[in-house]
Formats: structure tokens, sequence, C-alpha cells
């Protein structure tokens, strides 16, 4: 049975807080489109949040158009397509749809494409070889703003980051010592995947305060956003490897 892409089904309404986790996914080959679906939709754990694919692309151009128009809690997105690949795709996705959550599956695990998809936006970096029940689990955690690496994309990562971390347009790295203990208990919980407002909650202050350690944490480590700062912390030691 051949499946066409665009949109599937009909109920998608953001504002029902018990709603599935719904997923946008893109690849240019049928059969991985709907070996995924069934992947995701099979998983029905009653004490689990359920999954809803709710549209399939075949290439970034698409993806762009449907993230928009379907505002996906999370894009499964291949790297590698025609027309428009997954790394041009992950800004314009991001930009067009700021609440879906872009997780990368591809076949490659190279640095040159870890990275950049890293840098364009992604929330996580799967290898098409991942267990169905591991996809699942990541679907929900990237929902749930955690960062998930394949093992091998995160070593690469912390690699690259390590190397261009030395001089940041031209400055040395910063010392963690010029973190306050308050900014270094944020970082902990920033590598730990939580959000502002899950942080404020933890450490019993206001998202306001959260913000300004984060955007002083940032800037005191020469660092561009919080996946960085999330790599920074597990390269230092201040969080545990793995959930």
């Amino acid at each position: 049975m051949s499946m066409s892409t665009g949109i599937l089904g009909s109920s998608m309404d953001p504002a029902d807080p018990a709603r599935a986790v719904r997923v946008l996914i893109v690849d240019d080959h049928a059969v991985v489109r709907q070996g995924l679906r069934t992947f995701l939709e099979l998983q029905s754990d009653p004490p689990a949040l359920p999954i809803k694919v709710v549209g399939e692309a075949t290439n970034g151009v698409e993806a762009v158009d449907l993230a928009c128009r379907l505002q996906p809690d999370v894009v499964l997105l291949d790297l590698v397509m025609p027309g428009m690949d997954g790394i041009e795709a992950t800004p314009r996705i991001v930009e067009g749809s700021p609440h879906s959550r872009v997780i990368i599956l591809t076949s490659f695990g190279e640095e040159d494409r870890v990275v950049p998809a890293i840098r364009a936006g992604a929330q996580g970096y799967l290898l098409k070889d991942i267990a169905p029940a591991e996809l699942v689990q990541a679907v929900r955690a990237v929902h749930q703003g955690k960062v998930q690496l394949h093992p091998e994309a995160a070593r690469r990562l912390m690699s690259a980051v390590a190397a261009r971390e030395a001089s940041p347009a031209g400055q040395p790295a910063a010392p963690l010592e010029e973190l306050t203990g308050r900014e270094l208990e944020v970082l902990r919980l920033i590598a730990e995947g939580l959000n502002n407002r899950e942080i404020a909650e933890r450490l019993v202050i206001s998202d306001k305060t959260v913000k300004t350690h984060v955007s002083s944490i940032l800037g005191k480590l020469h660092l561009e956003d919080r996946t960085r700062a999330a790599i920074y912390a597990l390269r230092h030691g201040l969080a545990p490897d793995g959930d």
C-alpha cells in the first residue's frame, strides 16, 4: 500500500494538555517513513504520553511548509535529501514553528554533519539503526526539552566543541571558576535537560532569575546557546553521563 506525504489525520488540538506528542516525519524514502510511523504509533504504553504522526514530507522544502502549517511537537528529519537537506531545513523549521523540536535521524555520523546540525538548532542527532523502543523514548525526551545524541555523535560533537573552545572569536575559554555557585547549579540543571521553568522550580527561584543566570553563564563561558552549555558541563564533569 502506497502512502502519500502530507497531513495525516485530523485530530490536533494544541490546547489539549492530554494530547499526544505530534510528530512530523521527513525522509525521501517511503519505506523509511512507513517504518518510522509504524514504530512510533505502535508504542501505546498506557502510562506514557502517546505519539501521533501528523504528517510526512519527502524533502526539506516540504518539511518547512508542513512544520509551519502543523506546528508539530517533534520533527524527525533525514539529513541527506534532494532539494533541501536537513541542515538547511532545520533553522527554517525552527523559525516557522518555534515550539518544534528537531531530531536529525540519519545513516551518517560524520563530525562535519553532526556539528552543523546541532548549530542549526537540532535538539537530537540519532542514527537510523536505533532500536524502535529507543526512538520512542528519544521522541518523548526531546519533547520534554532534553538533548538526545547518539553516543558516537555526542563524542564527535564534544571533540569538535573542545577543539574550538580554546579560542572562540579569538578569546580563550573562561574557566568554571568565573561562575558563581548558583550559576554552577543552573549549568548542571541545563545539562540535565531542564528548561527555565523546571530549573526555577528545582531551585525555588523565579523564571526571570533563571534567565539572568543563563545569560550570565553563556556570556562568561563564551558559549552561544544552551546546547553548548550542556556539552560544556558534561565535558567538565558537572552532570552524570546519560539518563
